[in-house]
């Protein structure tokens, strides 16, 4: 007879990182009424412990801490205990980790908080040990600490809490940098100072542990094409270089991992993003519209294929995310030992790979996170790419073997929830691939998921716009994020295929999005919208970190919307959220990348490219003449907008002549070249413009 371990109230939730903590001996709640009703009724402080399924640390703690039964009596006796997935709720974790990094310096995931019963932070930190060591007290001596404080102190914890609250409001509360212009200086002193942060050695940014953090070299990129500043253009070129042969990248099957904990790009934390790979595909492709390099396109194609592969749902929704442990080993799916490889490949394979991927005896990866660590373990990054014509059957041999003998391994746990907002990332890359490179998988891809998300997380009555889902259910939240990456991605599917519904879709989550998010008094964009209850503050966005934020990528979405429609109310609100954070532009760029794409569009006036058709081309034999223009257009690195002439575009495309077959006018303003139907032709326009 089977019988099965007790569960708490987190079996009744969607979130697999609530379903992770099912049985924990931990009373946990969710966060909501129930767990705030509770903690105001038997007036007991909260321990708030946000995470999400993939998070190492997060793994760890449960193992050490939250599996502990005399932690979870502590717990369970002097505290309410509520789980957060901080990627279910990035509202709730903003408040709290901005309120962590206040009181400590420093934050991340695991992040603990405790709070008074009115969610009034005045106590937290990220990962605590099981036992006091290394200075840093263990959870216990902590949980003690904090019931003593709250027991015989409690007056002076409220009125710390108090304090920092109102110390968070100031901190959110923005005003209009009114003496700061927007003007291209902006650009050049953010250039500058990340050209100051370069790795030269290694590319990147910054030191270990090193991060992608696409949106800083999306930017530089974009500058040094814009301004003709080679020097930017060679190091995020190197970036791409380095991350494409390092660790970060799944050599066998394709994507990237999280960040790598060294210098190098070569040991990675091995959890996989959606949005990591959303965004990396992207940067690989400008890189290779920028450089004519095929590898880049090589990284896009298997980027973008390992994502249709492993974290696709049957019904065209993208999961979220791959754990980096399986087993509970951290790695243990992508790492080799020598001995391993020995066995699978012949001799001449093994020969090559081994030179290939720099293979080692002793390897080159150990988890200092386990006390039992698997040892002679390989990451495998290019190390030796000097393989003769003849040796490269061999490597693609040993890849196919390594890929067949990994998928019989214990796969890492996949975080399958879909999430509006990096599906709508997701989207947008798969367009652009599509655009770009023409192939009508990712084309198909790309529409798949958009009806998928419009069936299952849109409302069309209400214009709401849902934020996960999974297994058939929906939540109730509404984030500033959804609807400005779903917008921005939505976007790049009208401009690759110039469907109208496309454009009309993206219209309206705009005009939701401004409704639900948008200051209209001072520009700027709140997170969440005015009815979230569950929020002590609304709080705006203004950091481009691993993902950009909402605001940063509205604005942007925003001035390529109103260039393409006309509509002034969407380029006035993107120029109102610009002047709000000039200041925070101006004087930490390394803040807000992405915000900076969306100035330089800003500032040069867009070319609108619109292609004149009469919209029956599959019927009347142009599809193919068509395509061609558009991937033409597309395959130009200058400041654009794609539009075709019917539906709600700008009212100017509608007044062009159609003739029987598709062509093309460039134009700014109210001014357009001569019209053409030839690509080549139009390849010699583009490029005429760009110099």
């Amino acid at each position: 007879m089977i019988i099965s371990s007790p569960v708490n109230r987190l079996a009744r939730e969607k979130s697999p990182y609530l379903l992770q903590h099912q049985h924990n001996p931990v009373d946990w709640h969710s966060w909501g009424d129930e767990a705030f009703e509770r903690a105001r009724r038997e007036s007991k402080p909260i321990f708030l412990s946000i995470g999400y399924s993939t998070c190492h640390w997060c793994h760890v703690m449960e193992r050490e801490s939250f599996e502990n039964e005399e932690v979870a009596e502590y717990l369970n006796a002097y505290f309410v205990s509520i789980k957060v997935d901080r990627e279910e709720r990035p509202d709730v974790d903003k408040i709290y980790m901005t309120a962590v990094q206040a009181m400590t310096g420093q934050g991340g995931w695991p992040l603990n908080c405790f709070l008074t019963p009115d969610l009034k932070p005045f106590f937290g930190g990220t990962y605590f040990p099981p036992e006091s060591r290394q200075g840093r007290l263990g959870i216990l001596q902590i949980l003690e600490q904090v019931r003593r404080f709250w027991e015989a102190r409690r007056g002076e914890v409220v009125v710390s809490a108090q304090s920092l609250y109102e110390k968070l409001l100031e901190y959110t509360a923005q005003a209009t940098s009114g003496d700061v212009l927007l003007q291209p200086g902006i650009l050049s002193n953010a250039a500058a100072l990340f050209k100051q942060e370069y790795d030269s050695d290694n590319g990147g940014f910054g030191s270990a542990p090193k991060f992608p953090r696409p949106s800083q070299p999306l930017f530089l990129l974009h500058y040094g094409v814009h301004f003709e500043d080679d020097d930017a253009i060679r190091m995020v070129l190197h970036t791409c270089d380095r991350m494409a042969d390092g660790g970060i990248r799944d050599q066998i099957g394709g994507g990237f991992h999280r960040y790598s904990v060294d210098a190098q790009w070569l040991v990675p934390h091995f959890e996989k993003m959606l949005y990591d790979n959303a965004q990396l595909s992207n940067l690989f492709l400008d890189a290779y519209l920028v450089s004519g390099n095929e590898r880049y396109e090589e990284v896009v194609r298997q980027t973008l294929d390992y994502v249709l592969r492993d974290m696709t749902h049957p019904e065209g929704g993208f999961h979220s995310a791959e754990d980096a442990d399986s087993e509970g080993k951290e790695g243990k799916f992508y790492c080799w030992t020598r001995a391993e490889l020995g066995d699978l490949l012949t001799r001449e394979e093994f020969d090559v790979a081994v030179r290939y991927y720099g293979i080692t005896e002793d390897g080159n990866f150990t988890d200092h996170s386990d006390p039992d660590p698997l040892p002679n373990q390989n990451v495998l990054s290019i190390v030796d790419p000097l393989i003769s014509p003849r040796e490269q059957p061999l490597i693609e041999s040993a890849k196919g073997k390594m890929l067949k003998a990994r998928e019989s391994r214990v796969r890492p746990q996949c975080d399958d929830k879909v999430l509006a907002s990096w599906n709508g990332m997701m989207l947008g890359a798969l367009a652009r691939a599509y655009a770009v490179l023409g192939d009508e998988t990712y084309r198909a891809a790309a529409e798949r998921n958009l009806a998928f998300l419009q069936a299952d997380l849109w409302d069309g009555g209400s214009k709401t716009l849902h934020h996960r889902w999974r297994e058939g259910e929906r939540d109730h939240v509404q984030l500033l994020e959804d609807y400005a990456n779903l917008m921005g991605g939505v976007i790049d599917l009208y401009e690759a295929t110039l469907i109208p519904q496309h454009l009309d879709f993206a219209i309206a989550l705009a005009q939701s999005m401004l409704a639900r998010f948008y200051d209209p008094a001072n520009g700027g964009f709140y997170q969440s919208s005015a009815d979230s209850k569950d929020l002590i503050l609304r709080s705006k966005e203004d950091y481009d970190g691993a993902e950009p934020s909402g605001a940063s990528v509205a604005t942007l979405g925003l001035l390529k919307l109103g260039a393409i429609t006309g509509r002034k109310e969407f380029a006035n609100a993107a120029e109102k959220t610009l002047c709000l954070l000039a200041e925070r532009m101006h004087g930490v760029p390394q803040a807000v990348p992405h915000l900076l794409l969306g100035l330089d569009f800003f500032l040069e006036a867009p070319v609108r490219a619109v292609v004149v058709s009469d919209g029956n081309e599959e019927k009347n034999g142009n599809y193919a003449a068509m395509r061609a223009l558009v991937q033409v257009i597309h395959s130009a690195t200058q400041t654009k907008v794609v539009l075709g002439n019917q539906g709600e575009v700008e009212p100017f495309a509608k007044t062009l002549p159609v003739t029987d077959r598709p062509r093309v006018f460039l134009c700014t303003g109210t001014a357009c070249q001569p019209p053409t139907g030839d690509a080549k032709t139009l390849r010699a326009c583009l490029e005429t413009r760009q110099h």
